[in-house]
């Protein structure tokens, strides 16, 4: 058997303390499922998971301690975002990882069955989850992206015809909540209308996602009106707001998801940007050619 070197020593370190941590994330999140089957396939991934980790100490002959912060952090991240946006946030970037273990395939023996162990939690990780909080995204992405959209346009189209930071907040405030209730009703009624025995109940609670995620998103884009007396710098701050928010929006999805986080964010920026820009020649126009201000 081949000996290992200091490289392959480091990554085993980094794979042993790794499979410590998930033993302990997973067991965590094991105890806090309330579906029993996730908690079932939980519970096993963390029993592989330290078996793996025994697996790496004979060759390392290190005995490391886990990260209890990185195992505080994956554990209140999959309590507060869902147990699926957690537990593929921790596995986010293994696929790396893996390649280097295939290396060690004549040192080490066991890295064969690891690497499989391995690649059939993944599958079940797939269908592992099926949280209320994924299932209705969809109708948080609805409420997101028409507020994203609708509002940086409406106010910035404001910001130029109007010239006043309070009037603006006002008037943005109140489209944005007729704009969410309109929005609401219009999910209601669209999922209402499918012929499913459950749609009644899924009908109501996606259109209260929807409003929500609107009503949120409307209130971060005119807080700086409110905060702010200069008009053209609070659109300035409106708009870094609309990036932050597109950004970890798509972050979530991206990773929930198994989405292309860059192509999705850029082009639901490039929307926004688009949008809150015409709007903005627009305000000019209406306040240039037709003399209107406050």
């Amino acid at each position: 058997m081949k000996k290992l070197n200091d490289a392959e020593i480091i990554e085993l370190k980094k794979a042993q303390q790794n499979e410590l941590e998930g033993t302990e994330v997973y067991g965590r999140l094991a105890k806090l499922a309330k579906d029993p089957r996730n908690a079932k396939i939980l519970k096993k991934i963390a029993e592989d998971k330290k078996y793996h980790a025994n697996i790496f100490k004979k060759y390392t002959g290190k005995s490391l301690k886990v990260s209890k912060f990185r195992v505080f952090f994956y554990s209140l991240v999959s309590r507060i975002l869902g147990l699926t946006f957690g537990v593929k946030l921790q596995e986010r970037g293994k696929e790396a990882a893996q390649k280097k273990y295939t290396r060690m395939f004549n040192t080490i023996p066991e890295m064969k069955e690891v690497i499989e162990a391995k690649k059939k939690h993944e599958a079940e990780l797939i269908h592992l989850i099926n949280t209320e909080k994924l299932s209705y995204m969809s109708s948080v992405v609805l409420g997101l992206n028409d507020a994203l959209v609708e509002l940086t346009g409406v106010l910035a189209g404001f910001t130029l015809s109007i010239q006043n930071s309070k009037i603006i907040a006002l008037m943005g405030l109140i489209t944005g909540i007729s704009a969410s209730l309109s929005l609401s009703a219009s999910e209601y009624l669209s999922i209402k209308s499918e012929a499913k025995p459950k749609a009644q109940q899924r009908a109501v609670k996606s259109a209260m996602r929807t409003g929500i995620a609107y009503i949120i998103t409307v209130i971060a884009l005119v807080i700086p009106y409110f905060l702010m007396v200069n008009y053209v710098a609070s659109l300035m701050v409106t708009f870094v707001i609309a990036i932050m928010i597109i950004f970890l929006f798509n972050f979530y999805i991206s990773v929930a998801n198994d989405y292309n986080f860059k192509k999705r964010f850029i082009e639901m920026a490039t929307i926004s940007i688009v949008v809150a820009t015409l709007s903005f020649i627009i305000g000019y126009l209406v306040k240039t050619f037709l003399g209107f201000k406050i």
